[in-house]
């Protein structure tokens, strides 16, 4: 498989525009949040490089180590997802003659779609924990690159909404109700906290203009 943060970023577009079935949305989703972490993480370096912001010094620590362990979790989801997938298409693709074949097939199936709906899950869920930070760094990091911080916040929101998007089309093809129950509720939650944060940020950094 594939790691896609060894790619040029042409090459990376060239494999997403492709016909393959891989990588698709979710990996797209998962590229998102790698950069809005990455601009997050430029804005806490620009923040504490200045000694003019050093009573921000403090709060923009932990947001620079929370945005750079993001991206790497990010980027490692990107492939998982692709993996992940992947594994769908190989199921699918089994032999399905007999009995005994249809019946080996179909656990394959199963095992890979809760696989499929799981990754993507995941990297909503770190999506919205970098933007949970992200309030802060709009109020307290450098002004001069408060448009960055919108900028992350808006990658970051994407990143959850289309990764949320492919859980739901994977959850179609899983038959259990209190996993696929349980993965709905969540995903509402997260859509919705994400969508609060996103509009959160993007005010906060419109106010220091």
């Amino acid at each position: 498989m594939t790691d896609f943060s060894s790619l040029t970023l042409d090459a990376f577009l060239k494999a997403l525009s492709s016909d393959a079935p891989t990588p698709g949305g979710g990996t797209a989703a998962a590229v998102a949040g790698a950069m809005g972490a990455a601009l997050a993480d430029m804005v806490s370096a620009l923040t504490l490089s200045k000694e003019k912001y050093a009573a921000s010094h403090e709060a923009m620590r932990p947001i620079a180590e929370a945005a750079q362990l993001a991206r790497s979790e990010f980027m490692a989801l990107a492939r998982e997802d692709s993996e992940a997938y992947d594994d769908v298409v190989g199921a699918r693709r089994l032999p399905k003659e007999t009995d005994e074949q249809k019946s080996a097939r179909a656990h394959r199936i199963a095992v890979a779609n809760l696989r499929a709906a799981e990754v993507p899950m995941r990297t909503a869920r770190a999506a919205v924990r970098l933007l949970a930070a992200l309030p802060e760094l709009a109020e307290r990091g450098n002004p001069n690159a408060a448009s960055d911080v919108g900028a992350a916040a808006l990658l970051l929101d994407a990143c959850a909404e289309g990764a949320l998007l492919n859980v739901g089309i994977n959850l179609s093809g899983i038959e259990d109700p209190t996993f696929v129950a349980e993965m709905q509720r969540e995903t509402a939650i997260l859509q919705e906290e994400s969508q609060r944060l996103r509009s959160q940020v993007v005010a906060l950094v419109r106010k220091r203009f």
